[in-house]
C-alpha cells in the first residue's frame, strides 16, 4: 500500500492497526512528531480497536455457575490416600477399588449434567453463532479503517460527545465512532441516520463510547445524523438531532 506524501495523513487508520509495511510505518512514525491532527487521529484509532477487541467478550450466563456448583456439591470424591507399611500392596489395592468409585462417579455425573449439557449446548450456539456476526463485523470496520481510500472527518454531537466517521468508497461502506457519549435513560437509545437528499434514512444504533458500522449503503448520502430515540428505534427521527455531520468527500 504505497502513498504519495500528499496523501500521507490517511494512514493513521493503517499505522493504528499494523497495516503499513516496514517502509511505510517509518515515514509516518517520522510524520507524527510533527502532525498533531494525525497523533490524535492515531491514537483514537488504537483506542478504538481496543475496544472492538473487548467487544466480543462475553459474561458466562449466572445460572450455568448456579447449576455447576448444585451439582458437584452432590458428587460423591474418592477416598483420601493413607501411608501404610506394605505401599506397593496397598497402592494395587486402591487402584482396584478406584476403578469402581470412578465408575460410579462418572455416572452421577452424567447423569446429574444431562440436563445441564443440553442447555449448555444450545447455549454455546447461541454464542458462536453471535460472535461470528461480531466477528464479520469488525472485520469489516477493520477494512474501512485500513482502505486507502479511508476518509476522516470530525464532529462534536450537541451533548459534547466527539466523534468521527471514516468512509471508503472502495469498500461502499463507513464507520461512526464516538468518545464521551453520555449513557442514556434506561428507554432511550443513540439512533444514526444517513441523510438522502433530505430524507433521513436509519442506519444502526450506537449505545456507548466506541466504532460501529453504519448501516446501509453510504454512496449518494450527504450526512451521517444522531438522535435520541426509544429503546427499539424509529422509522424517522422524533427529535432535534444531535449530530448532523457531512460525510467526507
Amino acid at each position: 500500500m504505497k502513498h504519495h506524501a500528499s496523501d500521507v495523513h490517511v494512514l493513521a487508520a493503517a499505522y493504528a492497526l499494523n497495516a503499513l509495511d516496514a517502509d511505510e510505518r517509518e515515514e509516518f512514525a517520522a510524520h507524527l512528531a510533527g502532525c498533531e491532527a494525525c497523533r490524535q487521529d492515531a491514537a483514537d484509532f488504537e483506542a478504538t480497536a481496543a475496544r472492538l477487541a473487548a467487544a466480543t467478550a462475553e459474561v458466562p450466563p449466572t445460572l450455568m455457575k448456579q447449576r455447576t456448583m448444585a451439582t458437584v456439591d452432590g458428587i460423591r470424591q474418592l477416598p483420601p490416600r493413607v501411608p501404610t507399611a506394605s505401599p506397593v500392596s496397598f497402592r494395587g489395592m486402591l487402584r482396584r477399588r478406584a476403578v469402581p468409585l470412578a465408575l460410579a462417579a462418572s455416572l452421577a455425573a452424567a447423569a446429574s449434567f444431562a440436563g445441564l449439557a443440553a442447555w449448555q449446548n444450545q447455549e454455546n450456539r447461541r454464542l458462536e453463532q453471535q460472535a461470528r456476526q461480531t466477528e464479520q463485523r469488525l472485520d469489516t470496520v477493520s477494512a474501512v479503517l485500513a482502505a486507502p481510500d479511508a476518509r476522516t472527518v470530525h464532529g462534536r454531537a450537541a451533548n459534547g460527545a466527539f466523534t468521527t466517521v471514516v468512509a471508503s468508497d472502495r469498500r461502499n461502506k463507513a464507520v461512526f465512532s464516538a468518545t464521551g457519549l453520555p449513557a442514556p435513560a434506561t428507554d432511550r437509545t443513540y439512533q444514526l441516520w444517513l441523510d438522502h437528499d433530505g430524507t433521513m434514512r436509519p442506519a444502526g444504533f450506537i449505545r456507548r463510547d466506541g466504532t460501529v458500522l453504519i448501516d446501509g449503503d453510504p454512496a449518494g448520502a450527504g450526512a451521517v445524523g444522531l438522535t435520541l430515540e426509544p429503546a427499539g428505534g424509529s422509522p424517522q427521527p422524533t427529535t432535534a438531532p444531535l449530530l448532523l455531520m457531512t460525510l467526507p468527500a
